[in-house]
């Protein structure tokens, strides 16, 4: 049952980006559908651990709740969804998969942590992978600079994230007697309301085109399947395993994006994409390498984060995909 648990989180994060794509290749206005996902997703899940007296309503007052949202929701998913507009949905998913490499810089920039040389190399490492992914789809042309802007969009949101991710773990430790995914669900509220409120500013939503069967599909897959389906299923295998384990679904998750992007939605990968790939899995492996194995060696002493916490102290995740 874990083994296939975990299979499934595999296939729902790897699809959440396509399903993304699909929405704003079908006029779904950007900042309001991914707005409504998570304004709608966090108050589902609020209310079932309310309802189940593992979440209080005053948590919603707290500041740290919102600060969070900015970092991990709002942040990450305005520029994720944008960049959608102009970027395939698989380069999007390995773009994502820095989110652990941006973790470790702001550790050594902002923290002042020192990394280990193993660290160091798998961030070169990765690096080079986004060159590689990027450099050859680059032109001159107009829809090139939109696609290179995209990925600069896709890296900026994964900055947010690695700051929320940073954030979050100080956000567990002061609230202790918070379950985890009542704190996720808070965070995600106020991230999905910030995003409504960037929409009504720069967006103009028509009803209509939201009531077409692409774009309800998609915000339907990514609420339910991607937001609550997911993430329950994340938490159940950290209960039933340790923290690292269910986290390495981002090493597996974005080459089942760009399979499934090229397979069933019309998008190219040459040599280049495959190669730019699997180098920055391989730096985003190298680079928590270390963490990774101090935890598998005391599973015991680890607490059990939220997806966040979880990309923070060890391999990884962009955990609300």
């Amino acid at each position: 049952m874990i083994f296939i648990n975990y299979l499934i989180i595999c296939l729902i994060f790897g699809t959440t980006f396509l399903a993304i794509k699909v929405g704003v290749d079908h006029a779904a206005p950007p900042f309001f559908s991914a707005g409504i996902r998570f304004l709608t997703g966090g108050l589902v899940l609020f209310l079932f651990m309310a309802w189940r007296k593992k979440a209080r309503f005053a948590l919603l007052l707290r500041k740290e709740m919102l600060l969070t949202g900015i970092g991990l929701t709002f942040g990450t998913f305005a520029f994720l969804y944008w960049a959608e507009q102009y970027v395939p949905s698989g380069i999007a998913a390995v773009l994502s998969a820095t989110g652990p490499l941006m973790i470790l810089l702001l550790q050594m920039a902002v923290l002042r942590q020192t990394a280990s040389p193993r660290s160091a190399i798998g961030i070169v490492v990765g690096f080079a992978g986004v060159v590689l992914l990027v450099l050859p789809s680059l032109t001159v042309s107009s829809a090139g600079k939109w696609w290179g802007i995209g990925c600069l969009a896709i890296l900026t949101g994964q900055v947010f994230y690695a700051s929320g991710a940073l954030y979050s773990k100080q956000v567990i430790l002061r609230f202790p007697e918070a379950s985890p995914i009542a704190l996720n669900a808070a965070q995600m509220m106020y991230g999905g309301g910030l995003l409504l409120l960037l929409s009504l500013f720069t967006e103009r939503v028509d009803l209509r085109e939201l009531a077409s069967p692409s774009v309800a599909v998609s915000l339907l897959y990514l609420t339910v399947v991607g937001s609550m389906v997911g993430h329950s299923l994340f938490y159940w295998l950290v209960a039933k395993t340790n923290p690292v384990f269910p986290s390495t679904w981002l090493y597996v998750s974005p080459l089942i994006a760009l399979a499934i992007g090229v397979g069933f939605y019309g998008e190219t990968a040459g040599w280049a994409t495959v190669a730019g790939a699997v180098t920055i899995i391989a730096g985003t492996v190298l680079s928590n390498l270390d963490g990774l194995r101090q935890l598998l060696r005391k599973p015991a002493l680890a607490k059990t984060p939220s997806p966040a916490s979880a990309a923070a102290g060890g391999p990884g995740t962009a955990g609300k995909r």
